[in-house]
């Protein structure tokens, strides 16, 4: 065989049997696990679900800030499979507007490309997607009455898909809470029926940010009317039905939320009701007003009671109901009471003294002054829970506001709210239930720095992990904090140094009181080492019994 040239050689190898054949590929796949990532802009996408659509009222502030720092928290993103573009996974779609305006007016790269982590579209993509939305939103801002109600509506129609029937309101609210988003039963039916019967005729309204009391009693009136109207229309040729007569009357009202006023609905509908049905004004008013009183009685918050609850003795002893009671070991600055003596609550009408040594506070006053954010709770809700815990012999959980001046605890808001730092519900006392709680409130105190989304739960240790990236202070401090009660030890002397040396400035505020943590983070922080402490004991206690 001749030996080849050289152009020989190149001549097969550009021959017709070496080029390409298969098919090439054009895009790549996504990532199979949490990915860091650079996107642009037009490659990004608000969530289409998102149940926030009003402006956030922290819009310029947070504004004000990504122009001046740029964006110290990007947020997490995701792809539902086969789609061109990614979508915000979990709140961000705030921050996402802001860099689009900026990026309009000044042109600037930082603005326009963003390094985000990208975490892949999972099984359950949607409701995760929708619950974790819903979540976010109130931890960040809140959402007002029908922006949440839409939200669990939607969230229905996806829980719906994926069992392939209709679901009743107690197994949505099951589920919900499953899923990280805990709602009542009850709440869910006001919710249902302001859709339902109240968008349609005052949206401008009820986007205007009407609240659930006012909500709740236009669907009591709502109510009320359809029985009277049934009772007097009854056997009669009408030229529409009540729904529609409803609607007609309401939309009228259909104003800015702070002119809307619930009474003059209630006249209107009398009104045009007389006329309608042939009926005295007075007689319809009186049968409406019973109408509600009954329906508030089955189903409405009960009313307070007008005159104050028995106070106890002088010198009774304050014991929290379930539990050892926390020692105290230094005095309050709004005691004088001695550290050995029990916490007691003195009663003394002369000197002008409610509680805890303060002569010029009120008892509802001394509530409000202990309330750090809110936490929903209703009459109704604690007079439901005492006639279970009397019906089945259980201690009553503590009640705030009337506990307020013995013992002062401290109220909080977010997923778990907080009311107080040392009881825990028989129904949490259990390792698995403390580690979802525990790694909720890292969740949310890491949230004030925007490093919610490095908080990793755990199904070991006391139920989360940080993910080891460093960020920008003032955020490193709040994680190496929360790293360091994970059980996590910065790997370099540099970091347990720096934690040193920030955590006057976090816990306290010294040098720098805006980088400190919030009083809810403080309140949560407190509660996270309570439920940490009691976690432990129970797997100490475990581990004891099977040695």
């Amino acid at each position: 065989m001749a030996d080849m040239t050289s152009q020989d050689m190149a001549g097969r190898l550009i021959a017709a049997g070496f080029e390409r054949s298969g098919p090439s590929a054009t895009v790549l796949t996504d990532p199979i696990a949490d990915t860091p990532m650079v996107v642009t802009l037009d490659q990004l996408r608000p969530y289409d679900h998102d149940p926030r659509m009003k402006r956030n009222p922290a819009y310029e502030e947070i504004k004000a800030s990504i122009r001046e720092r740029g964006l110290d928290a990007a947020p997490a993103i995701t792809r539902r499979p086969g789609d061109g573009h990614y979508i915000i996974r979990n709140g961000g779609n705030t921050r996402l507007a802001i860099l689009r305006e900026l990026w309009t007016e000044t042109k600037d790269e930082r603005f326009f490309r963003i390094s985000c982590l990208f975490r892949p579209w999972p099984a359950r993509g949607e409701i995760v997607a929708l619950t974790g939305h819903l979540a976010e939103n109130e931890l960040r801002g809140g959402l007002t009455f029908i922006e949440r109600a839409l939200g669990i509506e939607k969230a229905r129609q996806f829980y719906e898909e994926e069992s392939g029937g209709p679901l009743s309101q107690s197994e949505l609210a099951r589920r919900l809470t499953a899923d990280g988003y805990p709602v009542q039963q009850s709440h869910i039916s006001r919710m249902a029926d302001a859709v339902r019967y109240l968008l349609p005729a005052i949206p401008t309204v009820l986007y205007g940010g009407l609240g659930r009391h006012q909500v709740e009693r236009l669907s009591v009136m709502r109510r009320a009317c359809e029985r009277t109207w049934e009772h007097y229309a009854k056997g009669r040729s009408l030229p529409l039905d009540f729904y529609n007569f409803f609607q007609e009357v309401l939309s009228q009202f259909d104003v800015k939320a702070d002119e809307f006023a619930p009474q003059r609905v209630q006249d209107e509908l009398i009104g045009q009701m007389s006329d309608l049905l042939g009926v005295n004004y007075d007689v319809l008013a009186l049968d409406l007003n019973e109408s509600e009183s009954r329906h508030r009685a089955l189903f409405s918050d009960p009313t307070p009671p007008s005159t104050p609850s028995a106070l106890p003795e002088p010198g009774a002893i304050a014991c929290p109901p379930v539990g050892p009671a926390p020692t105290i070991d230094t005095p309050s600055p709004k005691t004088t009471r001695s550290t050995s003596a029990p916490l007691t609550l003195q009663n003394d009408t002369t000197a002008g003294i409610t509680a805890a040594g303060n002569p010029s506070a009120a008892p509802g006053e001394l509530v409000l002054d202990h309330i750090v954010s809110p936490a929903p709770t209703t009459e109704r809700l604690q007079s439901i829970q005492r006639m279970i815990a009397d019906q089945l012999g259980d201690a009553l959980p503590p009640d705030f506001s009337a506990n307020v001046l013995e013992s002062i605890p401290v109220q909080a808001g977010g997923l778990y709210p907080i009311s107080d730092i040392w009881y825990i519900d028989p129904g949490l006392d259990a390792p698995d239930r403390l580690r979802v709680h525990i790694a909720q409130f890292a969740r949310e105190i890491a949230g004030e720095a925007a490093l919610d989304e490095l908080i990793e739960e755990r199904a070991d240790g006391i139920g989360f992990a940080c993910r080891t990236q460093l960020p920008c202070p003032p955020g490193h401090a709040v994680l190496t904090l929360l790293g360091s009660l994970a059980g996590q030890r910065p790997a370099d002397a540099d970091r347990n140094e720096q934690l040193v040396n920030d955590l006057p400035t976090l816990l306290h505020g010294q040098d720098d009181v805006t980088r400190r943590l919030s009083d809810t983070a403080l309140v949560k922080l407190f509660r996270l080492l309570r439920l940490a402490r009691r976690l432990l004991d129970l797997e100490a206690g475990a581990t004891d019994r099977d040695s």
